[in-house]
């Protein structure tokens, strides 16, 4: 899985003033992030995942394959606490020129580890392409731990994990035990130096949307060892970063993406578009780095 080291942006899915998706809009995200990233993301949580559709999503998927300027290879999420309605979403869409399924780990019900265990053994089991484990506890409030990451890797259709538990420790464990070829990706923006530096190959990105030349320097630094140079860029999205969150994802990486002229800042209820407050200190980091 080669092919998936380096930057995965995690696509947004952009909305025009009615939240209709606006694939003017996304065509240009495809060309601006294709100048550093290594792969897309698609339909991922910054994709919105929750309030885009089925049909939507199927859209969306087919007009990243055939907008795709720089053939990157994409990553489709499709992911649920239902097991068998994760497994049936797997069976009737169409993965041709998908190189992964990203599928979070079940929320809500918060699984035993032995059941997230059994729940991706069974969704890999059932999938035509490789599995990416997506462990995000912020969101799902339940961890899976280094050892349970450990089993699953030994699944010979397992083929990675997203970790944004933002725990650097649990990390360790897995870079230290974990198959030769299985892909420990950070989840978090800010520890993506720290998880090359302990053998990760690479992220999957929410800033990469706006700042893709940067994550290409993280990576080339890193995978040449040069880790002061790696680290001097990773410290340049410092400011930039807690606002992305500071009102849910992707109302920050949205308005980032309308200061750049890539998209609008449109979401969908729930979210509503960035306060007046944020707007002004993402302009004001964003105006730093351009520094």
């Amino acid at each position: 899985m080669k092919k998936l080291f380096g930057t995965g942006v995690a696509l947004v899915t952009p909305f025009d003033a009615k939240g209709i998706i606006d694939y003017k809009a996304l065509k240009r995200l495809l060309k601006h992030t294709a100048r550093g990233v290594d792969y897309y993301v698609v339909m991922g949580t910054t994709g919105e995942s929750v309030t885009v559709n089925a049909d939507e999503k199927k859209q969306v998927l087919e007009f990243v394959r055939r907008n795709n300027p720089s053939g990157l290879p994409i990553v489709f999420g499709i992911g649920g606490n239902n097991t068998q309605n994760v497994i049936d979403i797997i069976r009737t869409t169409d993965l041709s020129g998908v190189d992964a399924i990203l599928s979070v780990s079940p929320y809500y019900n918060k699984p035993s580890q032995e059941g997230i265990f059994q729940h991706f053994s069974r969704i890999a089991d059932a999938s035509p392409v490789p599995i990416i484990l997506y462990n995000v506890p912020g969101r799902t409030s339940s961890n899976i731990t280094a050892e349970t990451t450990l089993r699953l890797a030994e699944h010979p259709n397992i083929v990675g994990v997203k970790e944004a538990s933002g725990n650097l420790e649990q990390c360790m464990k897995i870079a230290q035990k974990k198959p030769k070829d299985f892909l420990l990706i950070s989840g978090d923006d800010l520890l993506t130096v720290p998880i090359y530096s302990i053998g990760g190959k690479g992220v999957i990105s929410v800033l990469a949307n706006a700042l893709p030349v940067t994550f290409k320097k993280m990576k080339e630094f890193s995978f040449a060892g040069q880790f002061e140079k790696a680290s001097k860029a990773q410290f340049s999205l410092l400011e930039i970063n807690g606002p992305m969150y500071e009102e849910a994802n992707p109302v920050g990486i949205k308005q980032l993406l309308k200061e750049i002229g890539i998209c609008e800042n449109f979401v969908r209820l729930p979210l509503i578009e960035a306060s007046e407050g944020l707007k002004q200190k993402i302009h004001n980091a964003y105006q730093a780095i351009k520094k």
